[in-house]
């Protein structure tokens, strides 16, 4: 619910054996499909996405042989504002790039944290429904 800070982020991953942090920001945009967007609105099932996020870091760890941390904000976030910042430290960057990626996807897929999208002229939940 407050701001997210890049570097807390990178700090719960990086260490001396770690030669390469590679790092994702997802923010708000301020247009979507021609829109002016106003702020989002996230939410999320609290206790079922921290689990998954952190089930989504331990096995993509795992897989790529990274560390790997996760945060996403909920509540209103206007254009700009970082909504989610992924870390992942490898000891070479080709890993790190690989989970960096493998985790926003999966997040995307099986997290439930919701979005409203909000304009001018109206709002959508985005991702829900046909």
């Amino acid at each position: 619910e407050r701001p997210i800070a890049l570097a807390e982020v990178v700090d719960a991953v990086a260490s001396p054996a770690e030669g390469g942090v590679v790092t994702f920001t997802g923010t708000v945009r301020d247009e979507t499909k021609g829109r002016r967007v106003l702020r989002l609105e996230y939410e999320a099932y609290r206790g079922m996405a921290e689990r998954k996020l952190a089930e989504i870091g331990a096995a993509v760890a795992a897989e790529h042989g990274v560390r790997a941390a996760i945060v996403h904000r909920v509540g209103v976030l206007l254009p700009g504002d970082a909504a989610v910042v992924i870390a992942c430290a490898a000891p070479h960057r080709t890993a790190a790039f690989r989970a960096c990626e493998a985790c926003i996807e999966r997040l995307k897929r099986d997290v439930p944290i919701w979005k409203r999208e909000v304009y001018e002229d109206g709002s959508v939940w985005v991702g829900l429904g046909p």
